[in-house]
């Protein structure tokens, strides 16, 4: 008698394999996309719109899709979440599959998708973080955004860790989005959070953290915060706090203001309006503030415990015409920030996921050209494991367009997709089932997405994210035995 698992398998494996793509043309052209965030998506919004005869299968990781959108926004954006309808759509169209619950590296390799698709897309993130390299970085509660991002979000693998919400001080070393995102969850009031898609073990502990203030630290200035103008009003309006954004020199900062472009002339004109500005309410529990001209030289902390209690800044000043890029120059002062826990904002990379793979390991970026993989001829990539941790889904929406561009134009040149056919996904779920490997199609997705929003119900929230894959795989599977 075939185990559970394996009958699941034997049944996905014929509902992939008795798909019908597309009424019209017999197509001879497959393309594989590794990713199924915004830079796989979007690359495949721009490839199904403009060649109609291409089959695309989307590899994923995890049970479940949309990447950086379900695992990476915050819980109180759910309108930066609704791309997911438009991400649906695409999944629905039936001119894409998704397959998840595959490794790429582990459960099928690079070169097995190269003989399988006449394209590859590269387009699975930036997972590994970016260190400061300074002493006391590895002290208890020196934590990573990307860990905490995907601990309150419900990231599988970090849904496990635990964080000292003890201490009143927190410091956020970096100033993006992200990290207003991070000070904004520490500091947003608990019945707030309760409405979003918080994951429940990140809501108890945060319903229990002692945090009341939280300092956003920058080697520059206010000038090139990346941080964008709707974060800041968030953090401006963020009930039951009060907050100090640091100028020091306002009237050279306004005296820059004619040079800077409209979107940077706004959010630099909302920093001088509210660093004048003494919010104090009465209800004001909590502070925020905005330090600028700061370089983190060492962490130190409670030799007994193990524990961070401070971070040692070097007090810089910019030099240079250039104020978007100026030089920073340490001017030899130093001053320690007390704190009890340090969240490092500092950005992310990627990994690469065969040996093979074209790399750049310093800036953690496949090396490419327009999208093309260099000396990989069909293999492209698209988003942040091409261009870095930059820019928001806007920009990643252009860039994969922008690479669908590249891969049609290459496929009308004949320089991709000639030859012999391609067996497609055929040869990979055959790998998968000796394998043993359970992949998760959408229709699957969907079940175990509906499961999560009963289980929401009952907290009165949009949806309850289930944390271990184990169990995000027998809710999908449920009924295919």
């Amino acid at each position: 008698m075939w185990s559970r698992t394996t009958k699941n398998i034997k049944n996905v494996v014929s509902y992939f394999r008795t798909v019908n793509f597309s009424s019209q043309v017999v197509c001879h052209q497959k393309v594989c996309i590794v990713g199924s965030g915004p830079a796989g998506f979007y690359t495949a919004q721009h490839l199904l719109k403009n060649c109609p005869t291409l089959e695309i299968d989307m590899f994923e990781k995890l049970p479940v899709p949309f990447g950086l959108v379900r695992y990476g926004v915050a819980p109180d954006h759910p309108d930066v979440k609704n791309v997911i309808n438009t991400f649906t759509a695409i999944a629905k169209s039936g001119r894409l599959q998704f397959v998840g619950n595959v490794t790429v590296g582990k459960d099928v390799t690079l070169n097995d998708l190269r003989n399988a698709y006449d394209v590859v897309v590269l387009a699975y993130g930036a997972a590994q973080d970016r260190w400061l390299g300074i002493s006391g970085e590895n002290l208890c509660n020196v934590v990573s955004a990307r860990k905490f991002v995907g601990w309150y979000n419900g990231l599988p693998e970090e849904s496990h860790l635990k964080f000292d919400l003890d201490a009143e001080t927190a410091v956020i070393i970096g100033q993006g989005n992200v990290a207003l995102d991070i000070a904004r969850i520490l500091l947003t009031p608990i019945d707030m959070l309760k409405k979003t898609d918080i994951a429940q073990h990140a809501l108890e502990a945060l319903s229990q953290s002692k945090i009341k203030n939280v300092k956003i630290v920058g080697r520059r200035g206010p000038l090139q915060v990346a941080f964008t103008i709707k974060e800041l009003r968030e953090m401006i309006k963020l009930p039951g706090n009060s907050y100090r954004i640091h100028l020091e020199n306002p009237e050279f900062i306004d005296a820059c203001l004619p040079k800077t472009s409209r979107p940077r002339k706004r959010l630099t004109e909302l920093m001088l309006q509210s660093s004048s500005i003494k919010r104090s309410e009465e209800d004001s529990s909590k502070q925020w503030e905005l330090i600028f001209h700061r370089t983190p030289i060492k962490i130190v902390g409670d030799s007994n415990a193990n524990k961070v209690n401070g971070l040692v800044v070097g007090i810089n000043h910019l030099t240079g015409d250039d104020w978007e890029n100026p030089q920073v120059e340490d001017t030899g002062l130093r001053e320690t920030i007390p704190c009890g826990m340090i969240l490092k904002s500092i950005g992310y990379k990627s990994l690469p996921l065969s040996d093979e793979l074209p790399f750049d390991h310093a800036k953690g970026i496949i090396r490419q050209t327009e999208g093309r993989v260099e000396g990989m001829q069909g293999v492209f990539c698209s988003g942040w494991v091409a261009s870095g941790p930059v820019g928001v889904i806007a920009s990643t929406m252009q860039s994969g367009h922008d690479v669908g561009k590249r891969i049609i134009e290459d496929l009308k040149n004949g320089i991709v997709g000639t030859g012999t056919r391609k067996p497609g996904r055929d040869a990979i779920l055959s790998q998968l089932e000796a394998r043993n490997v359970e992949p998760v199609t959408f229709v699957e997705w969907e079940a175990l997405d509906n499961e999560e929003r009963e289980r929401g119900k009952y907290q009165k929230k949009p949806r309850e994210k289930i944390v271990d894959v184990r169990e995000m795989i027998d809710i999908a599977k449920k009924g295919q035995s």
